[in-house]
């Protein structure tokens, strides 16, 4: 079993249970979910808040997350798997999203016009605000 924070298209949050990521997209896909508010069915994932399981031997400050360590590993991984197209964001969307080109991973950046254009053709993308950091430098 998998949960998902979703949120329809008028900015209602709900949660979701899937077998898996596979059974999420194809109820997505096939209109099957639908939000408890307003029954829309124009729904999309959204990151969900972390939670860690601490030991019982931990001291109460301690079971605070450490956020600026999560954030780097983020910025790390994505650093580390996604490909940064810059401003070819929108193109490199649709050239995968029509078969032109083979399915990645990828970044960059969108103008609110290029957003438009990626969601009136179904293109799914998720739009993090992505601080330029260094994640290997533990002094920030």
């Amino acid at each position: 079993m998998i949960t998902f924070d979703l949120e329809c298209s008028n900015g209602h949050r709900f949660e979701g249970w899937f077998k898996d990521y596979h059974s999420f997209v194809e109820q997505k896909d096939g209109n099957l979910i639908r939000c408890p508010i307003c029954n829309d069915s124009e729904v999309r994932q959204v990151i969900s808040s972390v939670n860690m399981k601490l030991s019982h031997r931990e001291k109460e400050e301690d079971k605070r997350p450490d956020y600026k360590r999560l954030a780097k590993e983020f910025i790390r991984y994505v650093n580390e798997n996604f490909e940064d197209v810059g401003p070819n964001f929108t193109k490199e969307a649709l050239k995968m999203h029509y078969g032109v080109t083979k399915k990645r991973n990828i970044m960059g950046s969108a103008t609110e016009k290029e957003e438009r254009i990626l969601k009136k053709e179904g293109i799914r993308y998720l739009k993090i605000p992505y601080p330029k950091i260094d994640p290997s430098d533990d002094s920030q």
